[in-house]
């Protein structure tokens, strides 16, 4: 279902539009630029109404938080939450997750947040998958020496499928768990999403891994 486009969007917009992420020339996102300082990115594929980024900012005020969105109206709710925070070391991209690595300088991200990512469950659509062949191997790209992503989903399937894919792409992983709230170690500094409350309170349990090139 798709959204109804929100009242005053383009006003709403414009209130927020310094946390908008900026590009060069080159039409590839100036980190700089964009927060005012050089840095490595957190950068989380798919914010959502912007619960996980805005916590994860107030946490690590020193980081730079860079926050993707495909729909303009559900990232602008995001950026409206961390204005409203005053918040200053995130930036919003409202682009497809397919176009990140066109739009993203090499070696710049620290860590990748893959947040409960649309499953996609049929083997039709399984390129679409953000855990998929072709962006694990776009996101070697993008991270930085030493850099990891986290992946979180209530999915089993899509987790499955994932440690395959992350294994064949030559990542290493670590801390795979099939229960993270049930982790005492794991869930101690878990932000959660606005998803994943949904999900673990309807029983479901929360898959998470960490994946690393060394």
């Amino acid at each position: 279902m798709r959204m109804r486009p929100k009242k005053n969007r383009e006003s709403r917009l414009a209130a927020v539009s310094d946390l908008f992420a900026v590009y060069g020339e080159n039409g590839i996102i100036d980190i700089k630029s964009s927060f005012g300082r050089e840095g490595r990115i957190k950068a989380e594929i798919g914010c959502g109404k912007g619960r996980y980024i805005l916590a994860a900012a107030k946490r690590e005020p020193e980081s730079l938080f860079l926050a993707f969105e495909k729909v303009s109206d559900v990232a602008m709710m995001a950026m409206e939450k961390v204005a409203s925070a005053g918040l200053r070391n995130v930036r919003f991209c409202v682009c497809d997750a397919k176009d990140i690595a066109s739009v993203l300088p090499p070696d710049c991200i620290e860590t990748l947040f893959l947040n409960f990512s649309d499953p996609w469950p049929r083997a039709r659509n399984a390129k679409r998958r953000l855990t998929s062949p072709g962006f694990l191997e776009a996101y070697k790209g993008l991270l930085s020496d030493g850099g990891r992503i986290i992946f979180k989903t209530d999915n089993i399937g899509l987790f499955e499928y994932s440690l395959g894919t992350f294994a064949d792409a030559g990542y290493i992983l670590s801390d795979v768990c099939f229960d993270l709230h049930g982790d005492p170690l794991l869930s101690k500094d878990n932000i959660m999403t606005e998803y994943e409350e949904k999900f673990s309170s309807q029983g479901y349990k929360i898959n998470y891994l960490a994946a690393s090139l060394k």
